[in-house]
């Protein structure tokens, strides 16, 4: 949830923030403003006397949290549904949750929670992923009821249309284009390398810049091919790390990726798309 507030008369923003969030302490709405929870027309503003003028827009955003396993229990958290079916369900998954445990990581998991969240005391919810997010990608995530629904989907997997957004470093110039460069993993550091290579994949990722604000750019990414950490490392290999990406760029309090919007082919040959809101985190990323 979010306060959205008018301008009625010129002054300051702390002052007017002071005055029409009544009921908040002064510490909080300071910490709102030095985390850039607070828009003006628009735009993340940190300044305590930023002016404001007659007609401003002002929305102060809820402290966008990331997902802290280590104080989670999967019996007790709840995940947001966006869709669900007799086939299919589908969350959006908070930056910091693992999507499945890993032979390396046997720790909370989106699909941990989300077997919790479903079952009852004597129905046990089976789901089996039909793909998978980074650790600190949020965003659209989908699960099958059962294994021949996943294969199903997988088996049109090509057809996909993947969406997400990205905050980066810089201002991508020219401001749209595509980037055809092949990856290749690298098992000892966990990380793909970009470039001609013999063991390296063909990939392909197409980006468009929705706006700038100092010196950090909002983008929309769309994926021709689904390689691990392929927008990752794209992105920083173009010059435009993500965001609080320490793998591929400088650590931060939250990585800049979120997966936005997903479009599949079910086995009848219809078309489902499911749409995940940007996350107020990712917008105080502009700042």
């Amino acid at each position: 949830m979010s306060d959205k507030l008018r301008v009625s008369e010129a002054g300051s923003l702390l002052i007017f923030l002071n005055a029409k969030l009544q009921g908040w302490s002064k510490k909080k709405i300071k910490q709102r403003l030095q985390l850039g929870c607070v828009l003006v027309n628009g735009e993340s503003v940190v300044k305590h006397d930023h002016p404001l003028n007659a007609g401003d827009d002002v929305e102060v955003l809820a402290q966008g949290k990331r997902f802290d396993a280590s104080k989670t229990k999967s019996a007790s958290a709840k995940l947001e549904i966006l869709f669900s079916d007799h086939d299919l369900i589908v969350i959006n998954k908070p930056a910091g949750l693992l999507s499945v445990a890993t032979a390396q990581e046997n720790k909370v998991t989106a699909l941990a929670i989300l077997r919790n969240q479903l079952s009852k005391a004597k129905k046990a919810v089976k789901l089996w992923p039909v793909h998978r997010l980074d650790r600190d990608t949020s965003g659209v995530l989908m699960f099958a009821t059962s294994r021949e629904m996943r294969e199903a989907i997988n088996a049109k997997w090509a057809e996909a249309d993947k969406v997400y957004l990205a905050v980066v470093e810089g201002v991508p110039e020219p401001k749209s284009g595509t980037i055809n460069q092949p990856l290749r993993l690298d098992d000892k550091q966990y990380k793909m390398h970009v470039g001609a290579h013999e063991d390296a994949k063909n990939a392909i990722t197409h980006f468009s810049t929705v706006r700038s604000v100092n010196q950090r750019s909002l983008l929309e990414v769309k994926l021709d091919t689904g390689r691990q950490h392929q927008i990752r490392a794209h992105l920083s290999w173009l010059g435009y790390p993500i965001v609080g990406d320490p793998r591929y760029g400088n650590d931060g309090a939250r990585m800049g990726l979120h997966a936005q919007r997903l479009t599949i082919t079910r086995p009848k040959g219809d078309r489902l798309t499911i749409e995940a809101p940007m996350p107020n985190d990712l917008i105080t990323l502009l700042r």
